[in-house]
């Protein structure tokens, strides 16, 4: 029995769960998210809350990992429609900037030619400045990957710390070549 999957998942006001053949819909003022769990795992709506069963012996090892994952997934989508997600992100190096032009992020980050993202549909971007900008969304994963593919356009480096990077994240610095004249 996994540890995470038999806690109830406790719903926020405003916020419904429907749940029809293996497929779990979660509503909120935030928006609309669905997922289809895996056929070993059970889901009950029970009043104000949500229970995740295994349905397989307690020996099944991946029935065990699937009813952690399944719960998870649907606390994730209960936070999102509640509260949302925000990822922010920063941008360090003379001359680095990102702007938002439409559904596409153009940015320069040294390169010959300036880098263009597409931004997915319920997913919304703010630049409040050429150096900064937020993805905030409902759905946990779809904010994480564009901040991820973002980020992967030109990573931290270690020497000057430029590049782009998650807002407090820490690069470790390295020195530079030393040399000496003798």
């Amino acid at each position: 029995m996994s540890r995470i999957g038999i806690k109830p998942v406790e719903l926020p006001k405003g916020v419904t769960v429907t749940t029809a053949a293996r497929a779990v819909t979660v509503k909120g003022p935030k928006g609309e998210l669905r997922i289809e769990h895996r056929p070993e795992v059970g889901v009950a709506v029970q009043g104000a809350s949500v229970q995740v069963s295994n349905l397989r012996p307690a020996r099944d090892r991946a029935a065990r990992a699937y009813h952690g994952l399944t719960r998870a997934l649907i606390k994730n989508m209960v936070v999102g429609v509640s509260q949302g997600y925000e990822q922010k992100l920063e941008i360090e190096g003379v001359g680095y900037q990102v702007k938002k032009a439409g559904q596409k992020l153009v940015l320069t980050l040294g390169f010959a030619d300036e880098r263009q993202v597409d931004i997915p549909k319920g997913v919304d971007v703010d630049v409040p400045t050429p150096t900064s900008l937020i993805v905030r969304g409902c759905d946990k994963q779809a904010v994480g990957q564009l901040a991820a593919r973002v980020r992967k356009l030109r990573p931290p480096e270690p020497y000057k710390g430029k590049g782009i990077r998650y807002q407090g994240e820490i690069i470790r610095r390295k020195a530079g070549k030393a040399f000496g004249s003798a």
